[in-house]
């Protein structure tokens, strides 16, 4: 009887936080960052999940990205892409003490960004991803080391 008790907490537990809030912005941000890339990861019709560390592309560091959060709900994102610098309506948004986490879509829903910094150890993870509708999406993981 208690397995099953043990079964159907984890059940309930697991189903409640998928129906968690999508914007919890606990605190106010407003912070300045450069970032260094790591290395990237694509998954394209030419590669599938392959990975590229950052001295074999010819891509740049991040100069200048910004995070501006405002309690309750105001999160904007700049110098990591246009797409997000241009956008004010972010599907995902959690901000705290922590993480900054945010994901972004086009009025189509066939491209997402979405991104996340751990505040502590400086790291970020963006990513792309293209034609969602199609079974050949192509996905864009950039690894940059942020202070």
């Amino acid at each position: 009887m208690i397995k099953y008790f043990v079964y159907i907490s984890l059940g309930l537990l697991t189903f409640n936080l998928s129906f968690a809030k999508n914007i919890d912005i606990q605190e106010d941000v407003k912070i300045g960052l450069v970032c260094e890339l790591e290395k990237k990861i694509l998954k394209n019709s030419e590669y599938n999940y392959k990975t590229f560390l950052a001295k074999d592309l010819n891509e740049k560091n991040l100069d200048q990205f910004e995070i501006d959060a405002k309690q309750p709900e105001k999160l904007l994102i700049n110098g990591l892409s246009m797409f997000l610098s241009k956008n004010k309506k972010f599907d995902v948004k959690v901000v705290n003490k922590d993480i900054v986490l945010f994901k972004a879509f086009d009025e189509k829903k066939n491209y997402s960004e979405s991104g996340i910094i751990n505040r502590k150890s400086g790291e970020l993870v963006h990513e792309i991803t293209k034609d969602l509708k199609s079974d050949n999406f192509e996905k864009d993981i950039s690894f940059y080391t942020c202070s």
